[in-house]
Protein backbone atom coordinates (compact mmCIF):
# COMPACT_ATOMS: atom_id res chain seq x y z
CA UNK A 1 0.00 0.00 0.00
CA UNK A 2 2.71 2.33 1.11
CA UNK A 3 4.34 1.85 -2.60
CA UNK A 4 1.62 2.22 -4.25
CA UNK A 5 1.05 5.57 -2.79
CA UNK A 6 4.54 6.16 -3.53
CA UNK A 7 4.25 5.79 -6.78
CA UNK A 8 1.13 8.05 -7.00
CA UNK A 9 3.08 10.70 -5.66
CA UNK A 10 6.03 10.07 -7.77
CA UNK A 11 3.57 10.04 -11.10
CA UNK A 12 2.22 13.32 -9.96
CA UNK A 13 5.40 15.26 -8.98
CA UNK A 14 5.33 18.65 -9.09
CA UNK A 15 8.27 19.08 -11.00
CA UNK A 16 6.53 16.53 -14.02
CA UNK A 17 3.52 19.84 -13.43
CA UNK A 18 5.94 22.33 -13.50
CA UNK A 19 7.58 20.96 -16.61
CA UNK A 20 4.76 19.78 -18.72
CA UNK A 21 3.27 23.35 -18.20
CA UNK A 22 6.31 24.94 -18.77
CA UNK A 23 6.27 23.09 -22.51
CA UNK A 24 2.43 24.08 -22.63
CA UNK A 25 2.32 27.70 -22.30
CA UNK A 26 6.01 27.98 -24.12
CA UNK A 27 4.60 26.41 -27.21
CA UNK A 28 1.47 28.47 -27.18
CA UNK A 29 3.67 31.88 -26.91
CA UNK A 30 6.15 30.45 -29.50
CA UNK A 31 3.34 29.29 -31.79
CA UNK A 32 1.26 32.58 -31.44
CA UNK A 33 4.76 34.85 -32.35
CA UNK A 34 5.34 32.67 -35.42
CA UNK A 35 2.72 31.38 -37.02
CA UNK A 36 -0.26 32.74 -34.44
CA UNK A 37 -2.49 31.24 -32.69
CA UNK A 38 -4.85 27.81 -33.80
CA UNK A 39 -7.33 25.61 -32.25
CA UNK A 40 -5.27 23.29 -33.35
CA UNK A 41 -2.33 24.14 -30.26
CA UNK A 42 -4.84 23.50 -28.09
CA UNK A 43 -6.00 20.21 -29.07
CA UNK A 44 -2.21 18.89 -29.42
CA UNK A 45 -1.54 20.45 -25.83
CA UNK A 46 -4.79 18.76 -24.56
CA UNK A 47 -3.92 15.61 -25.58
CA UNK A 48 -0.41 15.68 -24.58
CA UNK A 49 -1.43 16.87 -21.38
CA UNK A 50 -4.49 14.19 -20.78
CA UNK A 51 -2.21 11.08 -22.18
CA UNK A 52 0.79 12.13 -20.07
CA UNK A 53 -1.55 12.46 -16.75
CA UNK A 54 -4.11 8.99 -17.63
CA UNK A 55 -2.00 6.16 -16.33
CA UNK A 56 1.74 5.38 -16.61
CA UNK A 57 1.37 3.39 -20.06
CA UNK A 58 -0.47 6.35 -21.58
CA UNK A 59 2.58 8.85 -20.51
CA UNK A 60 4.71 6.27 -21.66
CA UNK A 61 2.72 6.23 -25.53
CA UNK A 62 2.58 9.91 -25.24
CA UNK A 63 6.57 10.28 -24.36
CA UNK A 64 7.39 7.77 -27.25
CA UNK A 65 5.05 9.92 -30.34
CA UNK A 66 6.24 12.98 -28.87
CA UNK A 67 9.22 12.14 -31.62
CA UNK A 68 6.54 13.29 -34.36
CA UNK A 69 5.22 16.48 -32.48
CA UNK A 70 8.80 17.48 -32.52
CA UNK A 71 8.28 16.77 -36.43
CA UNK A 72 4.45 18.05 -36.68
CA UNK A 73 5.51 21.52 -34.53
CA UNK A 74 8.87 22.44 -36.67
CA UNK A 75 6.74 21.56 -39.99
CA UNK A 76 4.31 24.21 -38.84
CA UNK A 77 6.54 26.84 -37.94
CA UNK A 78 8.41 26.85 -41.65
CA UNK A 79 5.64 28.90 -42.43
CA UNK A 80 6.96 31.39 -40.33
CA UNK A 81 10.71 31.24 -42.47
CA UNK A 82 8.89 30.94 -46.20
CA UNK A 83 12.10 29.58 -47.90
CA UNK A 84 11.76 31.93 -50.99
CA UNK A 85 12.65 34.12 -48.88
CA UNK A 86 16.36 32.56 -48.64
CA UNK A 87 17.20 31.46 -52.28
CA UNK A 88 15.35 31.81 -55.45
CA UNK A 89 12.24 29.40 -56.81
CA UNK A 90 12.87 26.73 -59.26
CA UNK A 91 9.54 26.89 -61.59
CA UNK A 92 10.61 26.76 -65.69
CA UNK A 93 13.90 25.36 -64.87
CA UNK A 94 12.12 22.22 -63.07
CA UNK A 95 9.52 21.99 -65.14
CA UNK A 96 11.68 22.05 -69.14
CA UNK A 97 14.25 19.54 -67.33
CA UNK A 98 11.36 17.47 -66.60
CA UNK A 99 9.74 17.66 -69.53
CA UNK A 100 12.92 17.09 -71.45
CA UNK A 101 14.00 13.64 -69.37
CA UNK A 102 10.64 12.60 -69.01
CA UNK A 103 8.49 13.81 -71.57
CA UNK A 104 5.10 12.26 -73.50
CA UNK A 105 4.59 12.88 -76.70
CA UNK A 106 0.88 13.82 -77.15
CA UNK A 107 -0.73 14.57 -79.92
CA UNK A 108 2.13 16.40 -81.86
CA UNK A 109 3.47 17.95 -77.96
CA UNK A 110 5.76 17.10 -75.55
CA UNK A 111 4.11 16.74 -72.16
CA UNK A 112 5.11 16.48 -68.59
CA UNK A 113 3.44 13.24 -66.84
CA UNK A 114 1.70 15.57 -64.79
CA UNK A 115 0.18 17.30 -67.94
CA UNK A 116 -0.91 14.41 -69.43
CA UNK A 117 -2.40 12.64 -66.81
CA UNK A 118 -4.25 15.78 -66.14
CA UNK A 119 -5.76 15.82 -69.60
CA UNK A 120 -6.13 11.86 -69.13
CA UNK A 121 -7.37 11.74 -66.13
CA UNK A 122 -10.25 9.17 -65.32
CA UNK A 123 -12.71 8.75 -62.31
CA UNK A 124 -11.07 5.30 -61.34
CA UNK A 125 -7.98 6.87 -61.03
CA UNK A 126 -9.37 9.86 -59.35
CA UNK A 127 -10.60 7.57 -56.32
CA UNK A 128 -7.64 5.56 -56.25
CA UNK A 129 -4.56 8.06 -56.45
CA UNK A 130 -7.10 10.49 -53.59
CA UNK A 131 -7.21 7.05 -51.41
CA UNK A 132 -3.32 6.28 -51.59
CA UNK A 133 -2.87 9.95 -50.82
CA UNK A 134 -4.32 9.76 -47.94
CA UNK A 135 -2.05 7.13 -46.58
CA UNK A 136 1.30 9.19 -46.10
CA UNK A 137 -0.17 9.98 -42.74
CA UNK A 138 -1.97 7.03 -41.27
CA UNK A 139 -0.21 4.28 -42.66
CA UNK A 140 3.32 5.52 -41.29
CA UNK A 141 1.75 6.26 -37.38
CA UNK A 142 -0.60 2.83 -37.53
CA UNK A 143 2.92 1.25 -38.17
CA UNK A 144 4.69 3.24 -35.22
CA UNK A 145 1.94 2.42 -32.76
CA UNK A 146 2.14 -1.19 -33.34
CA UNK A 147 6.48 -1.41 -33.02
CA UNK A 148 5.67 1.00 -30.14
CA UNK A 149 3.98 -1.66 -28.96
CA UNK A 150 5.97 -4.43 -30.38
CA UNK A 151 9.20 -3.36 -30.59
CA UNK A 152 10.16 -0.22 -28.17
CA UNK A 153 14.07 -0.14 -29.61
CA UNK A 154 12.82 -0.73 -33.34
CA UNK A 155 9.62 1.92 -32.63
CA UNK A 156 12.06 4.50 -31.73
CA UNK A 157 15.01 3.52 -34.56
CA UNK A 158 11.66 3.86 -37.04
CA UNK A 159 10.59 7.13 -35.57
CA UNK A 160 14.13 9.13 -35.31
CA UNK A 161 14.93 7.84 -39.02
CA UNK A 162 11.35 9.28 -40.09
CA UNK A 163 12.37 12.59 -38.48
CA UNK A 164 15.89 12.84 -39.65
CA UNK A 165 14.86 12.13 -43.05
CA UNK A 166 12.54 15.17 -42.82
CA UNK A 167 15.12 17.29 -41.66
CA UNK A 168 17.43 16.58 -44.76
CA UNK A 169 14.55 17.44 -46.93
CA UNK A 170 13.89 20.52 -45.17
CA UNK A 171 17.30 21.47 -45.52
CA UNK A 172 16.99 21.45 -49.27
CA UNK A 173 13.98 23.01 -49.30
CA UNK A 174 15.39 26.00 -48.23
CA UNK A 175 18.48 25.14 -50.30
CA UNK A 176 16.26 24.76 -53.60
CA UNK A 177 13.08 26.01 -53.39
CA UNK A 178 10.88 24.37 -56.02
CA UNK A 179 6.94 24.53 -57.39
CA UNK A 180 4.96 22.10 -57.96
CA UNK A 181 3.32 21.16 -61.15
CA UNK A 182 -0.22 22.71 -60.44
CA UNK A 183 1.89 25.95 -59.69
CA UNK A 184 2.93 26.10 -63.57
CA UNK A 185 -0.59 25.33 -64.45
CA UNK A 186 -2.34 27.71 -62.69
CA UNK A 187 0.42 30.44 -62.69
CA UNK A 188 2.95 29.89 -65.02
CA UNK A 189 6.27 30.59 -64.93
CA UNK A 190 5.63 33.76 -62.89
CA UNK A 191 6.81 34.05 -59.30
CA UNK A 192 3.86 34.94 -57.38
CA UNK A 193 4.92 35.11 -52.90
CA UNK A 194 2.68 33.77 -50.60
CA UNK A 195 0.52 32.15 -53.32
CA UNK A 196 -1.71 29.53 -51.54
CA UNK A 197 -2.05 26.16 -51.41
CA UNK A 198 -3.67 23.95 -54.38
CA UNK A 199 -5.68 20.64 -54.07
CA UNK A 200 -4.26 20.20 -57.91
CA UNK A 201 -5.54 16.65 -58.68
CA UNK A 202 -6.80 15.69 -55.74
CA UNK A 203 -10.19 18.16 -55.96
CA UNK A 204 -11.45 15.63 -58.16
CA UNK A 205 -11.57 12.98 -55.33
CA UNK A 206 -13.19 16.14 -53.36
CA UNK A 207 -15.79 16.48 -56.05
CA UNK A 208 -16.73 12.75 -56.32
CA UNK A 209 -17.65 12.32 -52.77
CA UNK A 210 -18.83 15.71 -52.69
CA UNK A 211 -16.53 16.73 -49.62
CA UNK A 212 -13.84 19.23 -48.71
CA UNK A 213 -11.48 16.62 -47.40
CA UNK A 214 -8.10 18.03 -49.36
CA UNK A 215 -9.36 21.06 -49.48
CA UNK A 216 -9.16 21.58 -46.07
CA UNK A 217 -5.83 19.82 -45.70
CA UNK A 218 -3.73 21.63 -48.63
CA UNK A 219 -5.20 25.08 -47.08
CA UNK A 220 -2.97 24.20 -43.99
CA UNK A 221 0.21 23.79 -45.91
CA UNK A 222 3.18 25.57 -44.50
CA UNK A 223 5.21 26.18 -47.65
CA UNK A 224 3.64 25.93 -51.73
CA UNK A 225 6.86 26.03 -52.88
CA UNK A 226 8.46 23.06 -51.25
CA UNK A 227 8.23 20.75 -53.86
CA UNK A 228 11.58 19.08 -53.75
CA UNK A 229 12.04 16.81 -52.69
CA UNK A 230 8.63 15.04 -52.72
CA UNK A 231 8.57 13.64 -49.03
CA UNK A 232 5.32 11.98 -49.23
CA UNK A 233 7.51 9.86 -51.69
CA UNK A 234 9.69 9.43 -48.64
CA UNK A 235 7.20 8.27 -45.76
CA UNK A 236 6.17 4.96 -47.96
CA UNK A 237 10.25 4.14 -48.32
CA UNK A 238 10.87 4.13 -44.50
CA UNK A 239 7.83 2.01 -43.51
CA UNK A 240 9.00 -0.42 -46.01
CA UNK A 241 12.43 -0.58 -45.34
CA UNK A 242 11.46 -0.97 -41.31
CA UNK A 243 8.61 -3.84 -42.67
CA UNK A 244 11.06 -5.87 -44.26
CA UNK A 245 13.88 -5.26 -41.46
CA UNK A 246 11.25 -6.76 -39.03
CA UNK A 247 10.54 -9.19 -41.25
CA UNK A 248 6.21 -8.55 -41.23
CA UNK A 249 5.46 -10.99 -44.10
CA UNK A 250 2.44 -10.16 -46.28
CA UNK A 251 1.94 -6.79 -44.67
CA UNK A 252 5.30 -5.71 -46.67
CA UNK A 253 3.05 -6.58 -49.83
CA UNK A 254 0.89 -3.68 -48.22
CA UNK A 255 3.46 -1.61 -47.57
CA UNK A 256 4.86 -1.81 -51.35
CA UNK A 257 1.85 -1.40 -52.90
CA UNK A 258 0.94 1.92 -50.95
CA UNK A 259 4.48 3.04 -51.46
CA UNK A 260 3.91 2.63 -55.18
CA UNK A 261 0.95 3.80 -55.02
CA UNK A 262 1.54 7.06 -53.49
CA UNK A 263 4.46 7.80 -55.89
CA UNK A 264 2.04 7.45 -59.05
CA UNK A 265 -0.29 9.83 -57.10
CA UNK A 266 1.93 12.77 -56.43
CA UNK A 267 2.64 12.81 -60.18
CA UNK A 268 -0.78 12.06 -61.57
CA UNK A 269 -3.05 14.60 -59.34
CA UNK A 270 0.06 17.09 -60.19
CA UNK A 271 1.42 17.85 -56.90
CA UNK A 272 5.13 16.93 -57.81
CA UNK A 273 6.80 15.98 -60.62
CA UNK A 274 8.50 12.73 -61.31
CA UNK A 275 12.12 14.64 -60.32
CA UNK A 276 10.71 15.39 -57.17
CA UNK A 277 9.51 11.96 -56.63
CA UNK A 278 12.65 10.63 -57.31
CA UNK A 279 14.47 13.46 -54.91
CA UNK A 280 11.98 12.17 -52.25
CA UNK A 281 13.17 8.44 -52.61
CA UNK A 282 16.33 9.39 -52.38
CA UNK A 283 16.18 11.50 -49.63
CA UNK A 284 14.77 8.71 -47.63
CA UNK A 285 17.50 6.44 -48.60
CA UNK A 286 20.04 8.82 -47.89
CA UNK A 287 18.60 8.96 -44.72
CA UNK A 288 17.92 5.67 -43.89
CA UNK A 289 21.82 4.79 -44.91
CA UNK A 290 23.24 8.15 -42.79
CA UNK A 291 21.14 6.85 -39.87
CA UNK A 292 22.03 3.51 -39.80
CA UNK A 293 25.69 5.00 -39.87
CA UNK A 294 25.33 7.77 -36.64
CA UNK A 295 23.61 5.42 -34.53
CA UNK A 296 26.92 2.73 -35.68
CA UNK A 297 29.75 5.10 -34.85
CA UNK A 298 28.05 8.30 -32.01
CA UNK A 299 26.49 8.04 -29.16
CA UNK A 300 23.19 8.10 -30.73
CA UNK A 301 22.85 4.37 -29.67
CA UNK A 302 23.43 5.60 -26.31
CA UNK A 303 20.38 7.87 -26.74
CA UNK A 304 18.22 5.66 -28.21
CA UNK A 305 19.22 2.81 -25.24
CA UNK A 306 17.69 6.08 -22.80
CA UNK A 307 14.56 7.00 -24.93
CA UNK A 308 13.76 2.98 -24.74
CA UNK A 309 14.20 2.90 -21.24
CA UNK A 310 11.83 5.71 -20.86
CA UNK A 311 8.89 4.57 -23.11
Amino acid sequence: MQQEILLKNNFYAIRNIYLTVAISVGYLLLSALLVGFKTDQLVLIFIFNTLFYISEGTRRFILGFSIFIVYWILFDYMKAFPNYLFNAVHIQDIYELERNIFGIPYHGLILTPNEYWKLNSNTFLDVLTGVFYLMWVPVPLAFATYLFFKNKEQFVRFSLTFVWVNLLGFVVYYAFPAAPPWYVQEHGFTFIAKTAGNTAGLARFDHFFNITLFQGIYSKGSNVFAAMPSLHSSYPVIVAYYGLKNKLGKINIFFLVVMIGIWFSAIYTSHHYTLDVLAGISCATIGIISFSYLVKHTRLKDFIAFYVKRI
